[in-house]
């Protein structure tokens, strides 16, 4: 996955992609090492000989070896499952290689296509639009329990809204997310409090906007699912 979004280093660029929802990321090496924070997605990756699939994260995600350069695909949240053909939560904390979940033989033409392209990035983003086209359309309720849970709507609201029960919500967000409803309304209200603070709303209010209890839960959140003080984060600028 891409870096923190709330800074972005030098050599680190993103675009919206032709697949509805997705972004189109770049990462030098000049910008890695930094953390990922969850955010309800998962990636189609590529660097130099390999493609990987960045499943979704449920605490920062910090990258080791020696830095390389990285394209990606960021797939909108609840629609990766059904261009890759696993269900999220097989793949949750993990980056895997490609050939795991595909055809050797195929993974190896597309990682030589990708290798070879001017541009890698929009190279990756063609093999994830003819994998789109050749696969079923993501369920469109997923998109509107992204939109709800996005907003801060309770999980019991959000499921009787759609008319689903507890455990038929649970079921279908372990699949298209990686976790249940209450792990993604949590990365989702992290990602709302970290734009609500960076926007130069205080602390306080950002909790409150947020749906956080107080000053003192936001902070403990975003320590457990950031894995640093909210503070550093916000200095990170």
């Amino acid at each position: 996955m891409a870096v923190d979004r709330g800074f972005v280093p030098a050599g680190y660029a993103e675009r919206a992609s032709l697949l509805p929802g997705a972004v189109v990321w770049t990462n030098l090496p000049s910008a890695a090492g930094w953390p990922v924070l969850p955010d309800g997605c998962m990636d189609l990756l590529w660097t130099e000989g390999r493609l990987l699939v960045a499943g979704p994260d449920t605490r920062a995600y910090r990258p080791e070896g020696p830095p390389v350069r990285w394209a990606g695909v960021r797939f909108h949240p609840g629609t990766a499952p059904a261009y890759l053909g696993v269900p999220a939560h097989e793949l949750r904390d993990r980056r895997v290689e490609l050939a795991d979940l595909w055809p050797a033989a195929e993974v190896r033409r597309l990682t030589g296509r990708v290798d070879a392209a001017a541009d890698p990035a929009t190279a990756l983003e063609e093999v994830a639009l003819e994998r789109a086209a050749r696969s079923p359309e993501p369920d469109p309720l997923l998109g509107a329990v992204v939109a709800a849970l996005g907003s801060g709507r309770p999980v019991a609201v959000t499921a009787d809204a759609l008319g689903l029960s507890a455990r038929q919500l649970h079921r279908r967000s372990l699949a298209a997310f990686g976790y249940g409803p209450k792990t993604l309304a949590r990365v989702l209200r992290l990602q709302r409090a970290l734009a609500l603070a960076r926007s130069g709303v205080p602390l306080a209010g950002t909790a409150a906007r947020a749906g956080f209890a107080d000053q003192a839960h936001l902070a403990r959140d975003v320590r457990e699912l950031a894995g640093m003080p909210l503070t550093d984060l916000l200095a990170r600028r």
